[in-house]
């Protein structure tokens, strides 16, 4: 089926648009290409429960002061609930915590990795990627530029609350009335929480089904050997059947949207069609990461934009050396692949 759009527009700068009875929807910029991030707002009994957050930046800060002040004035907040921890999504909880009062949930997974990454920026160091782009193919020039440029957005963070609790796959909330099971999905993000609501038919599915844009499915400099593109490829085959066609999709980014199993399907279909470009030039000679990009992607990129892209090209080639498409080779501290 296609998929269908029951909301023609999001809600401007300052608003929200309810989208189901107790569900707000709000939106928050972001200073990338992708230049937002929806944030939701599920009414219970003894006030919202917020999902996600938007970055941690000054024009953010006053985007939800102007929420708290207009629309959402004088209401009472019950807690947080973060879906994963990258920054447009987690950025703000340490602040948002300790601005309303309110207890954070979100994964061990997420809520660790966020901690890690606000106490130890050596993690995002320019040297250690540097290095690691350069072995892929990367001239060291716009390596250097890309492992410090390309990575601020990591660096968005407020610092994390102290304290959190625990949300797993198979644990059921009720925030608003309304029974969410919740669910977990790899690939985009490890253990990135997703709520669905079957009497509802309410599909909170944060980033790992948008309407039409891929998430980011990257391999990064921590875990080089990761096959990430293949937890989300399962993880899309996990959402095809268990989400139905009825239920509305309110995803990370983008408009709200019916037809989850066509849109899995959709995203499925194009990393296939990815891999098959990579096979094609792989046959032709021995390729870098660096030399795939332009086969991937045909317009000009920025240092944010590279980092992404060059760490999902990786994503795929891990992917085809695991089913066996393509093999590595190396030569002179340089990693290339060739097609098996």
């Amino acid at each position: 089926m296609d998929l269908t759009f029951p909301f023609a527009e999001p809600p401007a700068p300052g608003t929200v648009t309810t989208v189901a009875p107790g569900l707000l929807w709000a939106r928050l910029a972001l200073p990338f290409r992708l230049d937002h991030v929806n944030i939701y707002f599920l009414e219970g009994r003894n006030g919202f429960t917020i999902v996600d957050t938007g970055i941690s930046n000054k024009p953010t800060v006053a985007a939800w002061e102007e929420l708290l002040a207009g629309p959402l004035r004088g209401a009472r907040f019950e807690g947080l609930i973060v879906t994963h921890h990258h920054p447009d999504h987690i950025g703000l909880a340490g602040w948002l915590c300790e601005r309303l009062e309110i207890p954070l949930y979100m994964s061990r997974t997420s809520y660790l990795s966020c901690l890690t990454f606000f106490n130890s920026p050596e993690l995002l160091a320019a040297s250690a990627y540097s290095r690691f782009y350069v072995r892929h193919g990367m001239p060291e020039d716009l390596a250097a530029l890309v492992s410090t440029m390309g990575h601020e957005y990591m660096r968005m963070l407020s610092k994390p609350p102290f304290t959190y609790t625990r949300l797993r796959a198979g644990d059921t909330m009720t925030p608003d009335g309304r029974s969410f099971e919740v669910m977990s999905g790899d690939g985009h993000c490890p253990e990135q929480l997703m709520f669905y609501a079957p009497d509802d038919k309410l599909f909170l599915a944060a980033d790992q089904v948008i309407e039409k844009i891929s998430p980011n499915v990257s391999v990064m400099a921590l875990e080089p050997h990761g096959n990430p593109l293949g937890d989300f490829l399962r993880s899309q085959a996990e959402i095809a059947a268990t989400i139905p066609d009825d239920a509305l999709v309110l995803s990370g980014h983008r408009l709200p949207f019916y037809g989850a199993a066509a849109r899995c399907a959709a995203l499925i279909a194009h990393h296939e069609e990815r891999c098959e470009r990579i096979n094609v030039a792989s046959a032709a000679k021995p390729m870098s990461a660096a030399d795939l990009i332009p086969v991937l992607f045909d317009r000009q990129l920025s240092p944010h934009e590279m980092s992404f892209a060059f760490s999902e090209i990786l994503a795929h080639i891990n992917y085809m050396v695991a089913r066996g498409d393509v093999a590595w080779q190396e030569e002179h501290d340089r990693l290339r692949v060739r097609r098996v």
